[in-house]
C-alpha cells in the first residue's frame, strides 16, 4: 500500500476483523490520524507504525489487539493522542513514551500490561489524561508520574496491584478533574498534600490499605462531587468539614474504623448519598442510618465545640463588618477609576481549555480548518452543545488577538441575523503552560468558506474524490446577496453601527444549502449611530484595518475605519467571485486594479471579463443561464457595474448597501426570468 498523500485514516464503529499488515508502515508520511476504534481487529500492533512520524492522533480503542506495545513507539514525536485501551496488549509499557513530549492523551486502560509504570513518563510534560487503569501494574507509583502538574481532566492508576505510600508528588496535580487509585495495594497514611488538588470533582481511594484519619487538608476540596473512601483501614472521626461541600453527590466511607457521631448537616441529611455500613463505632446522624444514640458525654462536647465555634463566628462577623465598611469607604472614594466591565461576561463562559483540546484532539493538523494573522480554527465536537462546532482559537502571541477578541464579543453578543456566523460560546482561561488561552466557538458551517469555492485547489488522482468545488451564477448571486443583507444589517439595523473590517472571501462560509454567513469580527469596530458617517473623530484601536487588495485606500493614508470602508471590500469581493480572479493576481501591476479592470469592460464584453466556468455550460439544470444573450450579457454587465460602483476609489461616491442589496434582487429576478422564459 503506497498512498503518498493520504492525511487520515478512520474507519471506526465497523465490523472489520483479520490483522493489521507490516504494510502499514507505506502510508504516506503525511499521515497524522490513524483511527480503527471499536472493530474486531486482533493481531499485534505493526512494528513499521513507529515509521509514522507524522502522527498526531493513534487510536484503536476496543478491539482484540494482543502482544505488545512496540518498543520504538517513542519516535512518533508529533503523538498527542495515543488510545490503546480495551485491547489484550500485554508486557510493559514502553519506556520510550517518556519522550513524546507532545502527548496529552494516553489511555492504555483494560489491557493485560504488566511491570512497573515507568518513570519516564514524568517527561511528557504536556500529558493532561493518563488512564492505566485495570492491567497488571505493579511496584510503586513513580513521583515523577503521579506530580505531573500538567495532569488537568483526569488520571487513573485504579485496578492494579501498586503497592507503597501515595507520593506527597500527588499534590502538584493542582487542576486535576478526576483521581483515581482505588482497587490497588497501596498504604500508609493519606498525604496532606491533596489537599493541594483543588479542582478535585471525583476521588476514588477504596480498596487499599490506607490507615490513620481523614487529613484535615481535604477540606480544601469543595467542589469535590464523589469521594469514596470505603474498603481501607481508615479511622478517627468523620470530619465535619463534609457538611460544607455543596456540591458533593456521594461520600462512601464504608468497611473503615470510623468511630463517633456522624454529622446531620449537608449531605449527611440525605441518607442515600451517604454510605457508612462496616464502622462498628459511629453513632448518631440522622434516624435513617439506624445508629446508636451518642452518649451524653460526647453530646456536651459538641456542645462545647458548638458554643465556642458561635463565639468565634461573631467575632469573626464583628471584623468582617469593620472590613467591609473600610472597603465600601474605599470604593466609593474610587468608583470612578473603575475600569470598564469585561464586554464578553455575560456570554457562556463556562468552556475550560480543556474542553476544547477534548474537543478537538490536542488540536491535531488534522482538525485544523482555517488560519489567519489573529488565530487558527479547528473543527471540534462539544458534548455540551452536540453538533460539530468551530473553534476559533485566538493567537495571543500578537498583543492584537486580545483586543480582537474584546471586539469580537462585544460585537457579537448583541447581533442576529441569518446571514452572520452564529456564536455559541467563548472560553477564556489559560492553557496548560500558564499562557492566557482565548476562544470563540462558532456554529459549524459544513460546506466551507467562499474562498474555497472561488479558488479550488486542485485534485490529485489519489485526493478527494468528489466533485469539483465550483458556484454556478445564480450561487454566486445568491451568495452575494447574502453578504449585503449581512453587511446592511450591521451597518443599519444595529443599535450600534458595526464595522467589520476585513470582508473577504474566506470570512464568508457556507451552510449546508450554499447560504452565505459573515463570519470573522475579529478587527469589528463598534461606531455609535451619530459617528456612522465618514467624517467620524473616533480612533481605531485596531493596528491592522483589513487584508491587502480587499482594504479601501483610505485606509492606507490613515483615515478612520468606516462604513465606507465596508462597501468598497464587498464591491473588491463581489468582483472576484464573478471574474474568478483575485485582486492580488499577478495580472494587476502598476496602474492595473481588479476594479479598473473590471470597469473598463463595455456592456458587450462582461462575458469576456467573467469567470469562464460561468460560461461552460457544465451543469445541465442551469445550461439556459449560461449563454452568451444579450439579456445574460445585460445580468452579467449589471453585477459587475455593483462591483465597480462599490470600489469607487472616493468614499463618499461607493453605492450604500441597502441600494445593492436592492439592485442585485432586481438582477436576479431578470436572471431567474430569462431561464424561466
Amino acid at each position: 500500500m503506497n498512498s503518498t498523500n493520504l492525511w487520515i485514516v478512520e474507519i471506526d464503529r465497523n465490523r472489520f476483523g483479520g490483522v493489521l499488515p507490516e504494510s502499514i508502515s507505506n502510508f504516506s508520511i503525511n499521515l497524522s490520524k490513524f483511527s480503527i476504534d471499536e472493530n474486531g481487529i486482533s493481531g499485534r500492533i505493526p512494528s513499521g507504525i513507529v515509521n509514522l512520524v507524522n502522527l498526531e492522533k493513534l487510536s484503536m480503542t476496543n478491539n482484540q489487539l494482543s502482544g505488545n506495545i512496540p518498543n520504538d513507539i517513542g519516535k512518533l514525536q508529533n503523538l498527542k493522542v495515543l488510545i490503546l485501551d480495551g485491547n489484550r496488549l500485554s508486557g510493559i509499557i514502553p519506556s520510550s513514551l517518556g519522550n513524546l513530549t507532545l502527548l496529552f492523551e494516553l489511555r492504555l486502560y483494560n489491557n493485560q500490561l504488566e511491570g512497573n509504570l515507568p518513570q519516564s513518563l514524568g517527561g511528557c510534560q504536556n500529558l493532561m489524561l493518563l488512564d492505566v487503569a485495570k492491567n497488571n501494574l505493579s511496584g510503586k507509583i513513580p513521583a515523577q508520574v503521579i506530580g505531573l502538574s500538567s495532569l488537568s481532566i483526569f488520571a487513573d492508576f485504579s485496578a492494579n496491584y501498586f503497592t507503597g505510600v501515595i507520593p506527597k508528588e500527588i499534590g502538584n496535580l493542582k487542576d486535576v478533574g478526576e483521581l483515581g487509585i482505588s482497587d490497588n495495594m497501596l498504604s500508609g497514611r493519606i498525604p496532606d498534600s491533596l489537599g493541594s488538588c483543588i479542582k478535585l470533582e471525583v476521588l476514588a481511594l477504596q480498596g487499599n490499605f490506607f490507615h490513620g484519619s481523614i487529613p484535615s487538608s481535604l477540606g480544601s476540596l469543595r467542589g469535590l462531587q464523589e469521594l469514596d473512601l470505603s474498603r481501607n483501614n481508615l479511622s478517627g472521626k468523620i470530619p465535619e468539614f463534609f457538611q460544607s461541600f455543596v456540591l458533593l453527590q456521594t461520600l462512601n466511607l464504608s468497611d473503615n474504623n470510623f468511630e463517633g457521631a456522624v454529622p446531620v448537616e449537608g449531605i449527611f441529611r440525605n441518607a442515600s448519598a451517604i454510605l457508612l455500613k462496616g464502622n462498628a463505632k459511629l453513632c448518631g446522624g440522622i434516624s435513617e442510618f439506624r445508629l446508636p444514640k451518642c452518649n451524653i458525654k460526647n453530646h456536651k462536647k459538641r456542645m462545647s465545640l458548638l458554643l465556642k465555634i458561635v463565639i468565634s463566628a461573631v467575632c469573626s462577623l464583628s471584623g468582617l463588618a469593620s472590613l467591609f465598611t473600610c472597603a465600601l469607604l474605599y470604593w466609593l472614594k474610587n468608583k470612578r477609576k473603575e475600569p470598564a466591565l469585561d464586554p464578553y461576561k455575560n456570554l457562556l463562559l463556562n468552556l475550560s481549555y480543556q474542553d476544547l483540546v477534548k474537543a478537538t484532539d490536542g488540536f491535531v493538523a488534522a482538525n485544523l480548518i482555517g488560519a489567519g494573522s489573529f488565530g487558527r480554527v479547528y473543527k471540534g465536537i462539544l458534548a455540551e452543545i452536540g453538533p460539530t462546532v468551530a473553534i476559533k482559537v485566538l493567537n495571543l502571541v500578537d498583543s492584537r488577538a486580545s483586543k480582537s477578541f474584546i471586539a469580537e464579543c462585544e460585537a457579537l453578543k448583541n447581533i442576529r441575523h441569518r446571514n452572520l456566523v452564529k456564536v455559541l460560546t467563548a472560553c477564556s482561561g489559560v492553557d496548560y503552560q500558564g499562557n492566557d488561552f482565548k476562544a470563540l466557538v462558532y456554529e459549524y458551517m459544513v460546506n466551507g468558506s467562499l474562498e474555497e469555492w472561488l479558488h479550488p485547489i486542485p485534485r490529485t488522482e489519489e485526493g478527494d474524490h468528489g466533485p469539483p468545488k465550483r458556484l454556478n451564477l445564480l450561487q454566486r448571486l445568491n451568495i452575494a446577496i447574502d453578504v449585503a443583507s449581512a453587511l446592511d444589517y450591521l451597518h443599519h439595523q444595529c443599535q450600534i453601527s458595526i464595522i467589520h473590517c476585513d470582508l473577504k472571501p474566506s470570512n464568508v462560509l457556507l451552510d449546508d444549502d450554499m447560504n452565505g454567513h459573515v463570519s470573522d469580527f475579529g478587527l469589528a469596530k463598534i461606531l455609535s449611530e451619530c459617528t456612522n458617517n465618514y467624517s467620524t473623530s473616533q480612533s481605531s484601536s485596531i493596528g491592522v484595518r483589513g487584508t491587502l487588495g480587499y482594504a479601501p485606500p483610505e485606509y492606507g493614508v490613515g483615515s478612520q475605519v468606516s462604513i465606507y470602508g465596508d462597501v468598497y471590500s464587498y464591491g473588491i469581493m463581489l468582483l472576484e467571485m464573478f471574474t474568478g480572479r483575485r485582486p492580488t493576481d499577478e495580472m494587476f501591476k502598476e496602474d492595473l486594479t481588479l476594479h479598473n479592470f473590471a470597469k473598463a469592460a463595455s456592456p458587450d464584453q462582461a462575458a469576456e471579463i467573467v469567470d469562464s466556468f460561468l460560461l461552460e455550460g457544465t451543469i445541465d439544470m442551469d445550461r439556459r443561464m449560461y449563454s452568451t444573450s444579450q439579456r445574460f450579457q445585460d445580468c452579467l454587465f449589471s453585477i459587475i457595474r455593483v462591483g465597480v460602483n462599490c470600489s469607487a476609489e472616493i468614499p463618499q461616491e461607493r453605492m450604500k448597501i441597502n441600494d445593492v442589496v436592492a439592485e442585485l434582487h432586481s438582477i436576479k429576478n431578470k436572471l431567474i426570468g430569462a431561464t424561466i422564459r
